[in-house]
């Protein structure tokens, strides 16, 4: 990480103060690398009847299928009791399932032991998660519902349509005296990405320069994390492309380090830079994580989760180049990123003298959001 001169930097926690805890799923099934799939469950779910479809469903002591919840915001469902049910499931919606792991979930809070609805009445196209993480990198940030097992997730924004950030009062106010410039939320983040340390402290600078050489830097790691603008690409010759063609059912995959070839059984994909093979989230390689995600043996004859995709699929290998340019791109950030040293700090002291710190408690807490009304369970309305 990025080299400082002192000690005082103020912790992520302060500057963003609104967190809510990670979800917790409860049962793996309604996650899915692909919609089809779990459009398939469903249907096997809904199949079954009584004592069947209950141990289907794998009951938690959160969740079983005589669970009366509410709709998740935003998002349409059944809200009859599970045991009830008939008809298609909600619209599967994308997710970060894991870092750098985009995946697909039955968006309906009968299947989600602890959903954490506040996150997902912020959430729309304005929106940046920023989720800690405990392995590789301090910090990741998503466009993206998340439900990866993290730390806390903290929403860049408070409100739908990019209303009110998560910062606390004052501090872009106080940035822009110190720096003589005009910081945004996207900005702050941006910075946040660049110098965030492993124990999560955030150093500042009131140098100009240094401060948009780091935003720069963070910008550019907010849209290779996001993946959700204009495509990323390598330059011309460093560019992957597949040389033979992955197999219906890949079962293995290794790397060719003097050729630069990723082989996938007897598939190969080229040129693949060593930076992003050997990209890791602590001890795991990105890349083989997300391909034991999609080819992994099903899960016990029987159940949901045994229900996977029948074949390796053309959007899969699509996803598998755009992933390799982004771990080669964000590598390189990562390396400018250790580079930069933070001199000039704003220190967690001279934030608390201009009573910026401490956040009131309220910024703590999640905004009140009456932007749509929400269906409680069986049908009946909720009261925000």
């Amino acid at each position: 990480m990025p080299g400082v001169t002192h000690d005082d930097a103020p912790p992520l926690a302060d500057l963003m103060p609104w967190s809510v805890a990670p979800l917790r799923l409860g049962r793996g099934w309604p996650t899915a690398p692909d919609p089809v799939t779990l459009k398939a469950r469903w249907e096997a779910l809904l199949r079954a009847e009584g004592p069947e479809r209950a141990a289907l469903f794998e009951p938690t002591r959160a969740r079983t299928v005589h669970s009366a919840v509410p709709q998740l915001p935003g998002r349409p469902s059944g809200t009859e009791r599970l045991e009830q049910a008939s008809g298609p499931p909600a619209e599967p919606v994308r997710v970060l399932a894991a870092p750098f792991d985009e995946q697909w979930l039955i968006p309906d809070h009968r299947l989600i032991d602890a959903a954490r609805p506040e996150l997902w009445r912020v959430a729309d196209g304005h929106q940046v998660f920023a989720v800690e993480s405990a392995e590789g990198m301090p910090l990741l940030a998503t466009s993206l519902p998340p439900t990866l097992r993290a730390g806390r997730v903290r929403p860049l924004y408070r409100r739908p349509g990019g209303g009110e950030p998560n910062l606390a009062p004052g501090l872009l106010a106080h940035l822009a005296g110190r720096l003589g410039l005009t910081p945004t939320p996207p900005d702050v983040l941006a910075w946040i990405l660049t110098a965030i340390r492993p124990d999560r402290t955030v150093p500042l600078t009131e140098d100009p320069g240094l401060w948009s050489r780091g935003v720069e830097l963070g910008h550019r790691a907010l849209w290779l994390l996001r993946r959700d603008g204009e495509r990323p690409k390598l330059p011309g010759g460093r560019r992957p492309y597949v040389r033979a063609p992955l197999p219906s059912r890949p079962l293995t995959i290794r790397y060719d380090a003097e050729d630069e070839v990723l082989l996938v059984d007897e598939g190969r994909v080229s040129p693949v830079p060593p930076e992003a093979w050997d990209f890791r989230m602590g001890e795991t390689r990105v890349l083989e994580a997300w391909f034991t995600a999609r080819t992994a043996p099903p899960a016990e004859p029987g159940t949901l989760a045994a229900i996977t995709p029948a074949a390796w699929s053309q959007s899969w290998t699509s996803e598998l180049l755009e992933l390799i340019t982004v771990l080669a791109l964000l590598a390189e950030v990562r390396d400018r990123q250790a580079e930069l040293e933070i001199t000039a700090p704003i220190t967690a002291k001279d934030l608390r003298d201009a009573d910026v710190l401490p956040p009131p408690d309220a910024s703590r807490r999640p905004a009140s959001v009456l932007e749509h009304a929400e269906e409680g369970p069986a049908g009946q309305l909720t009261l925000l």
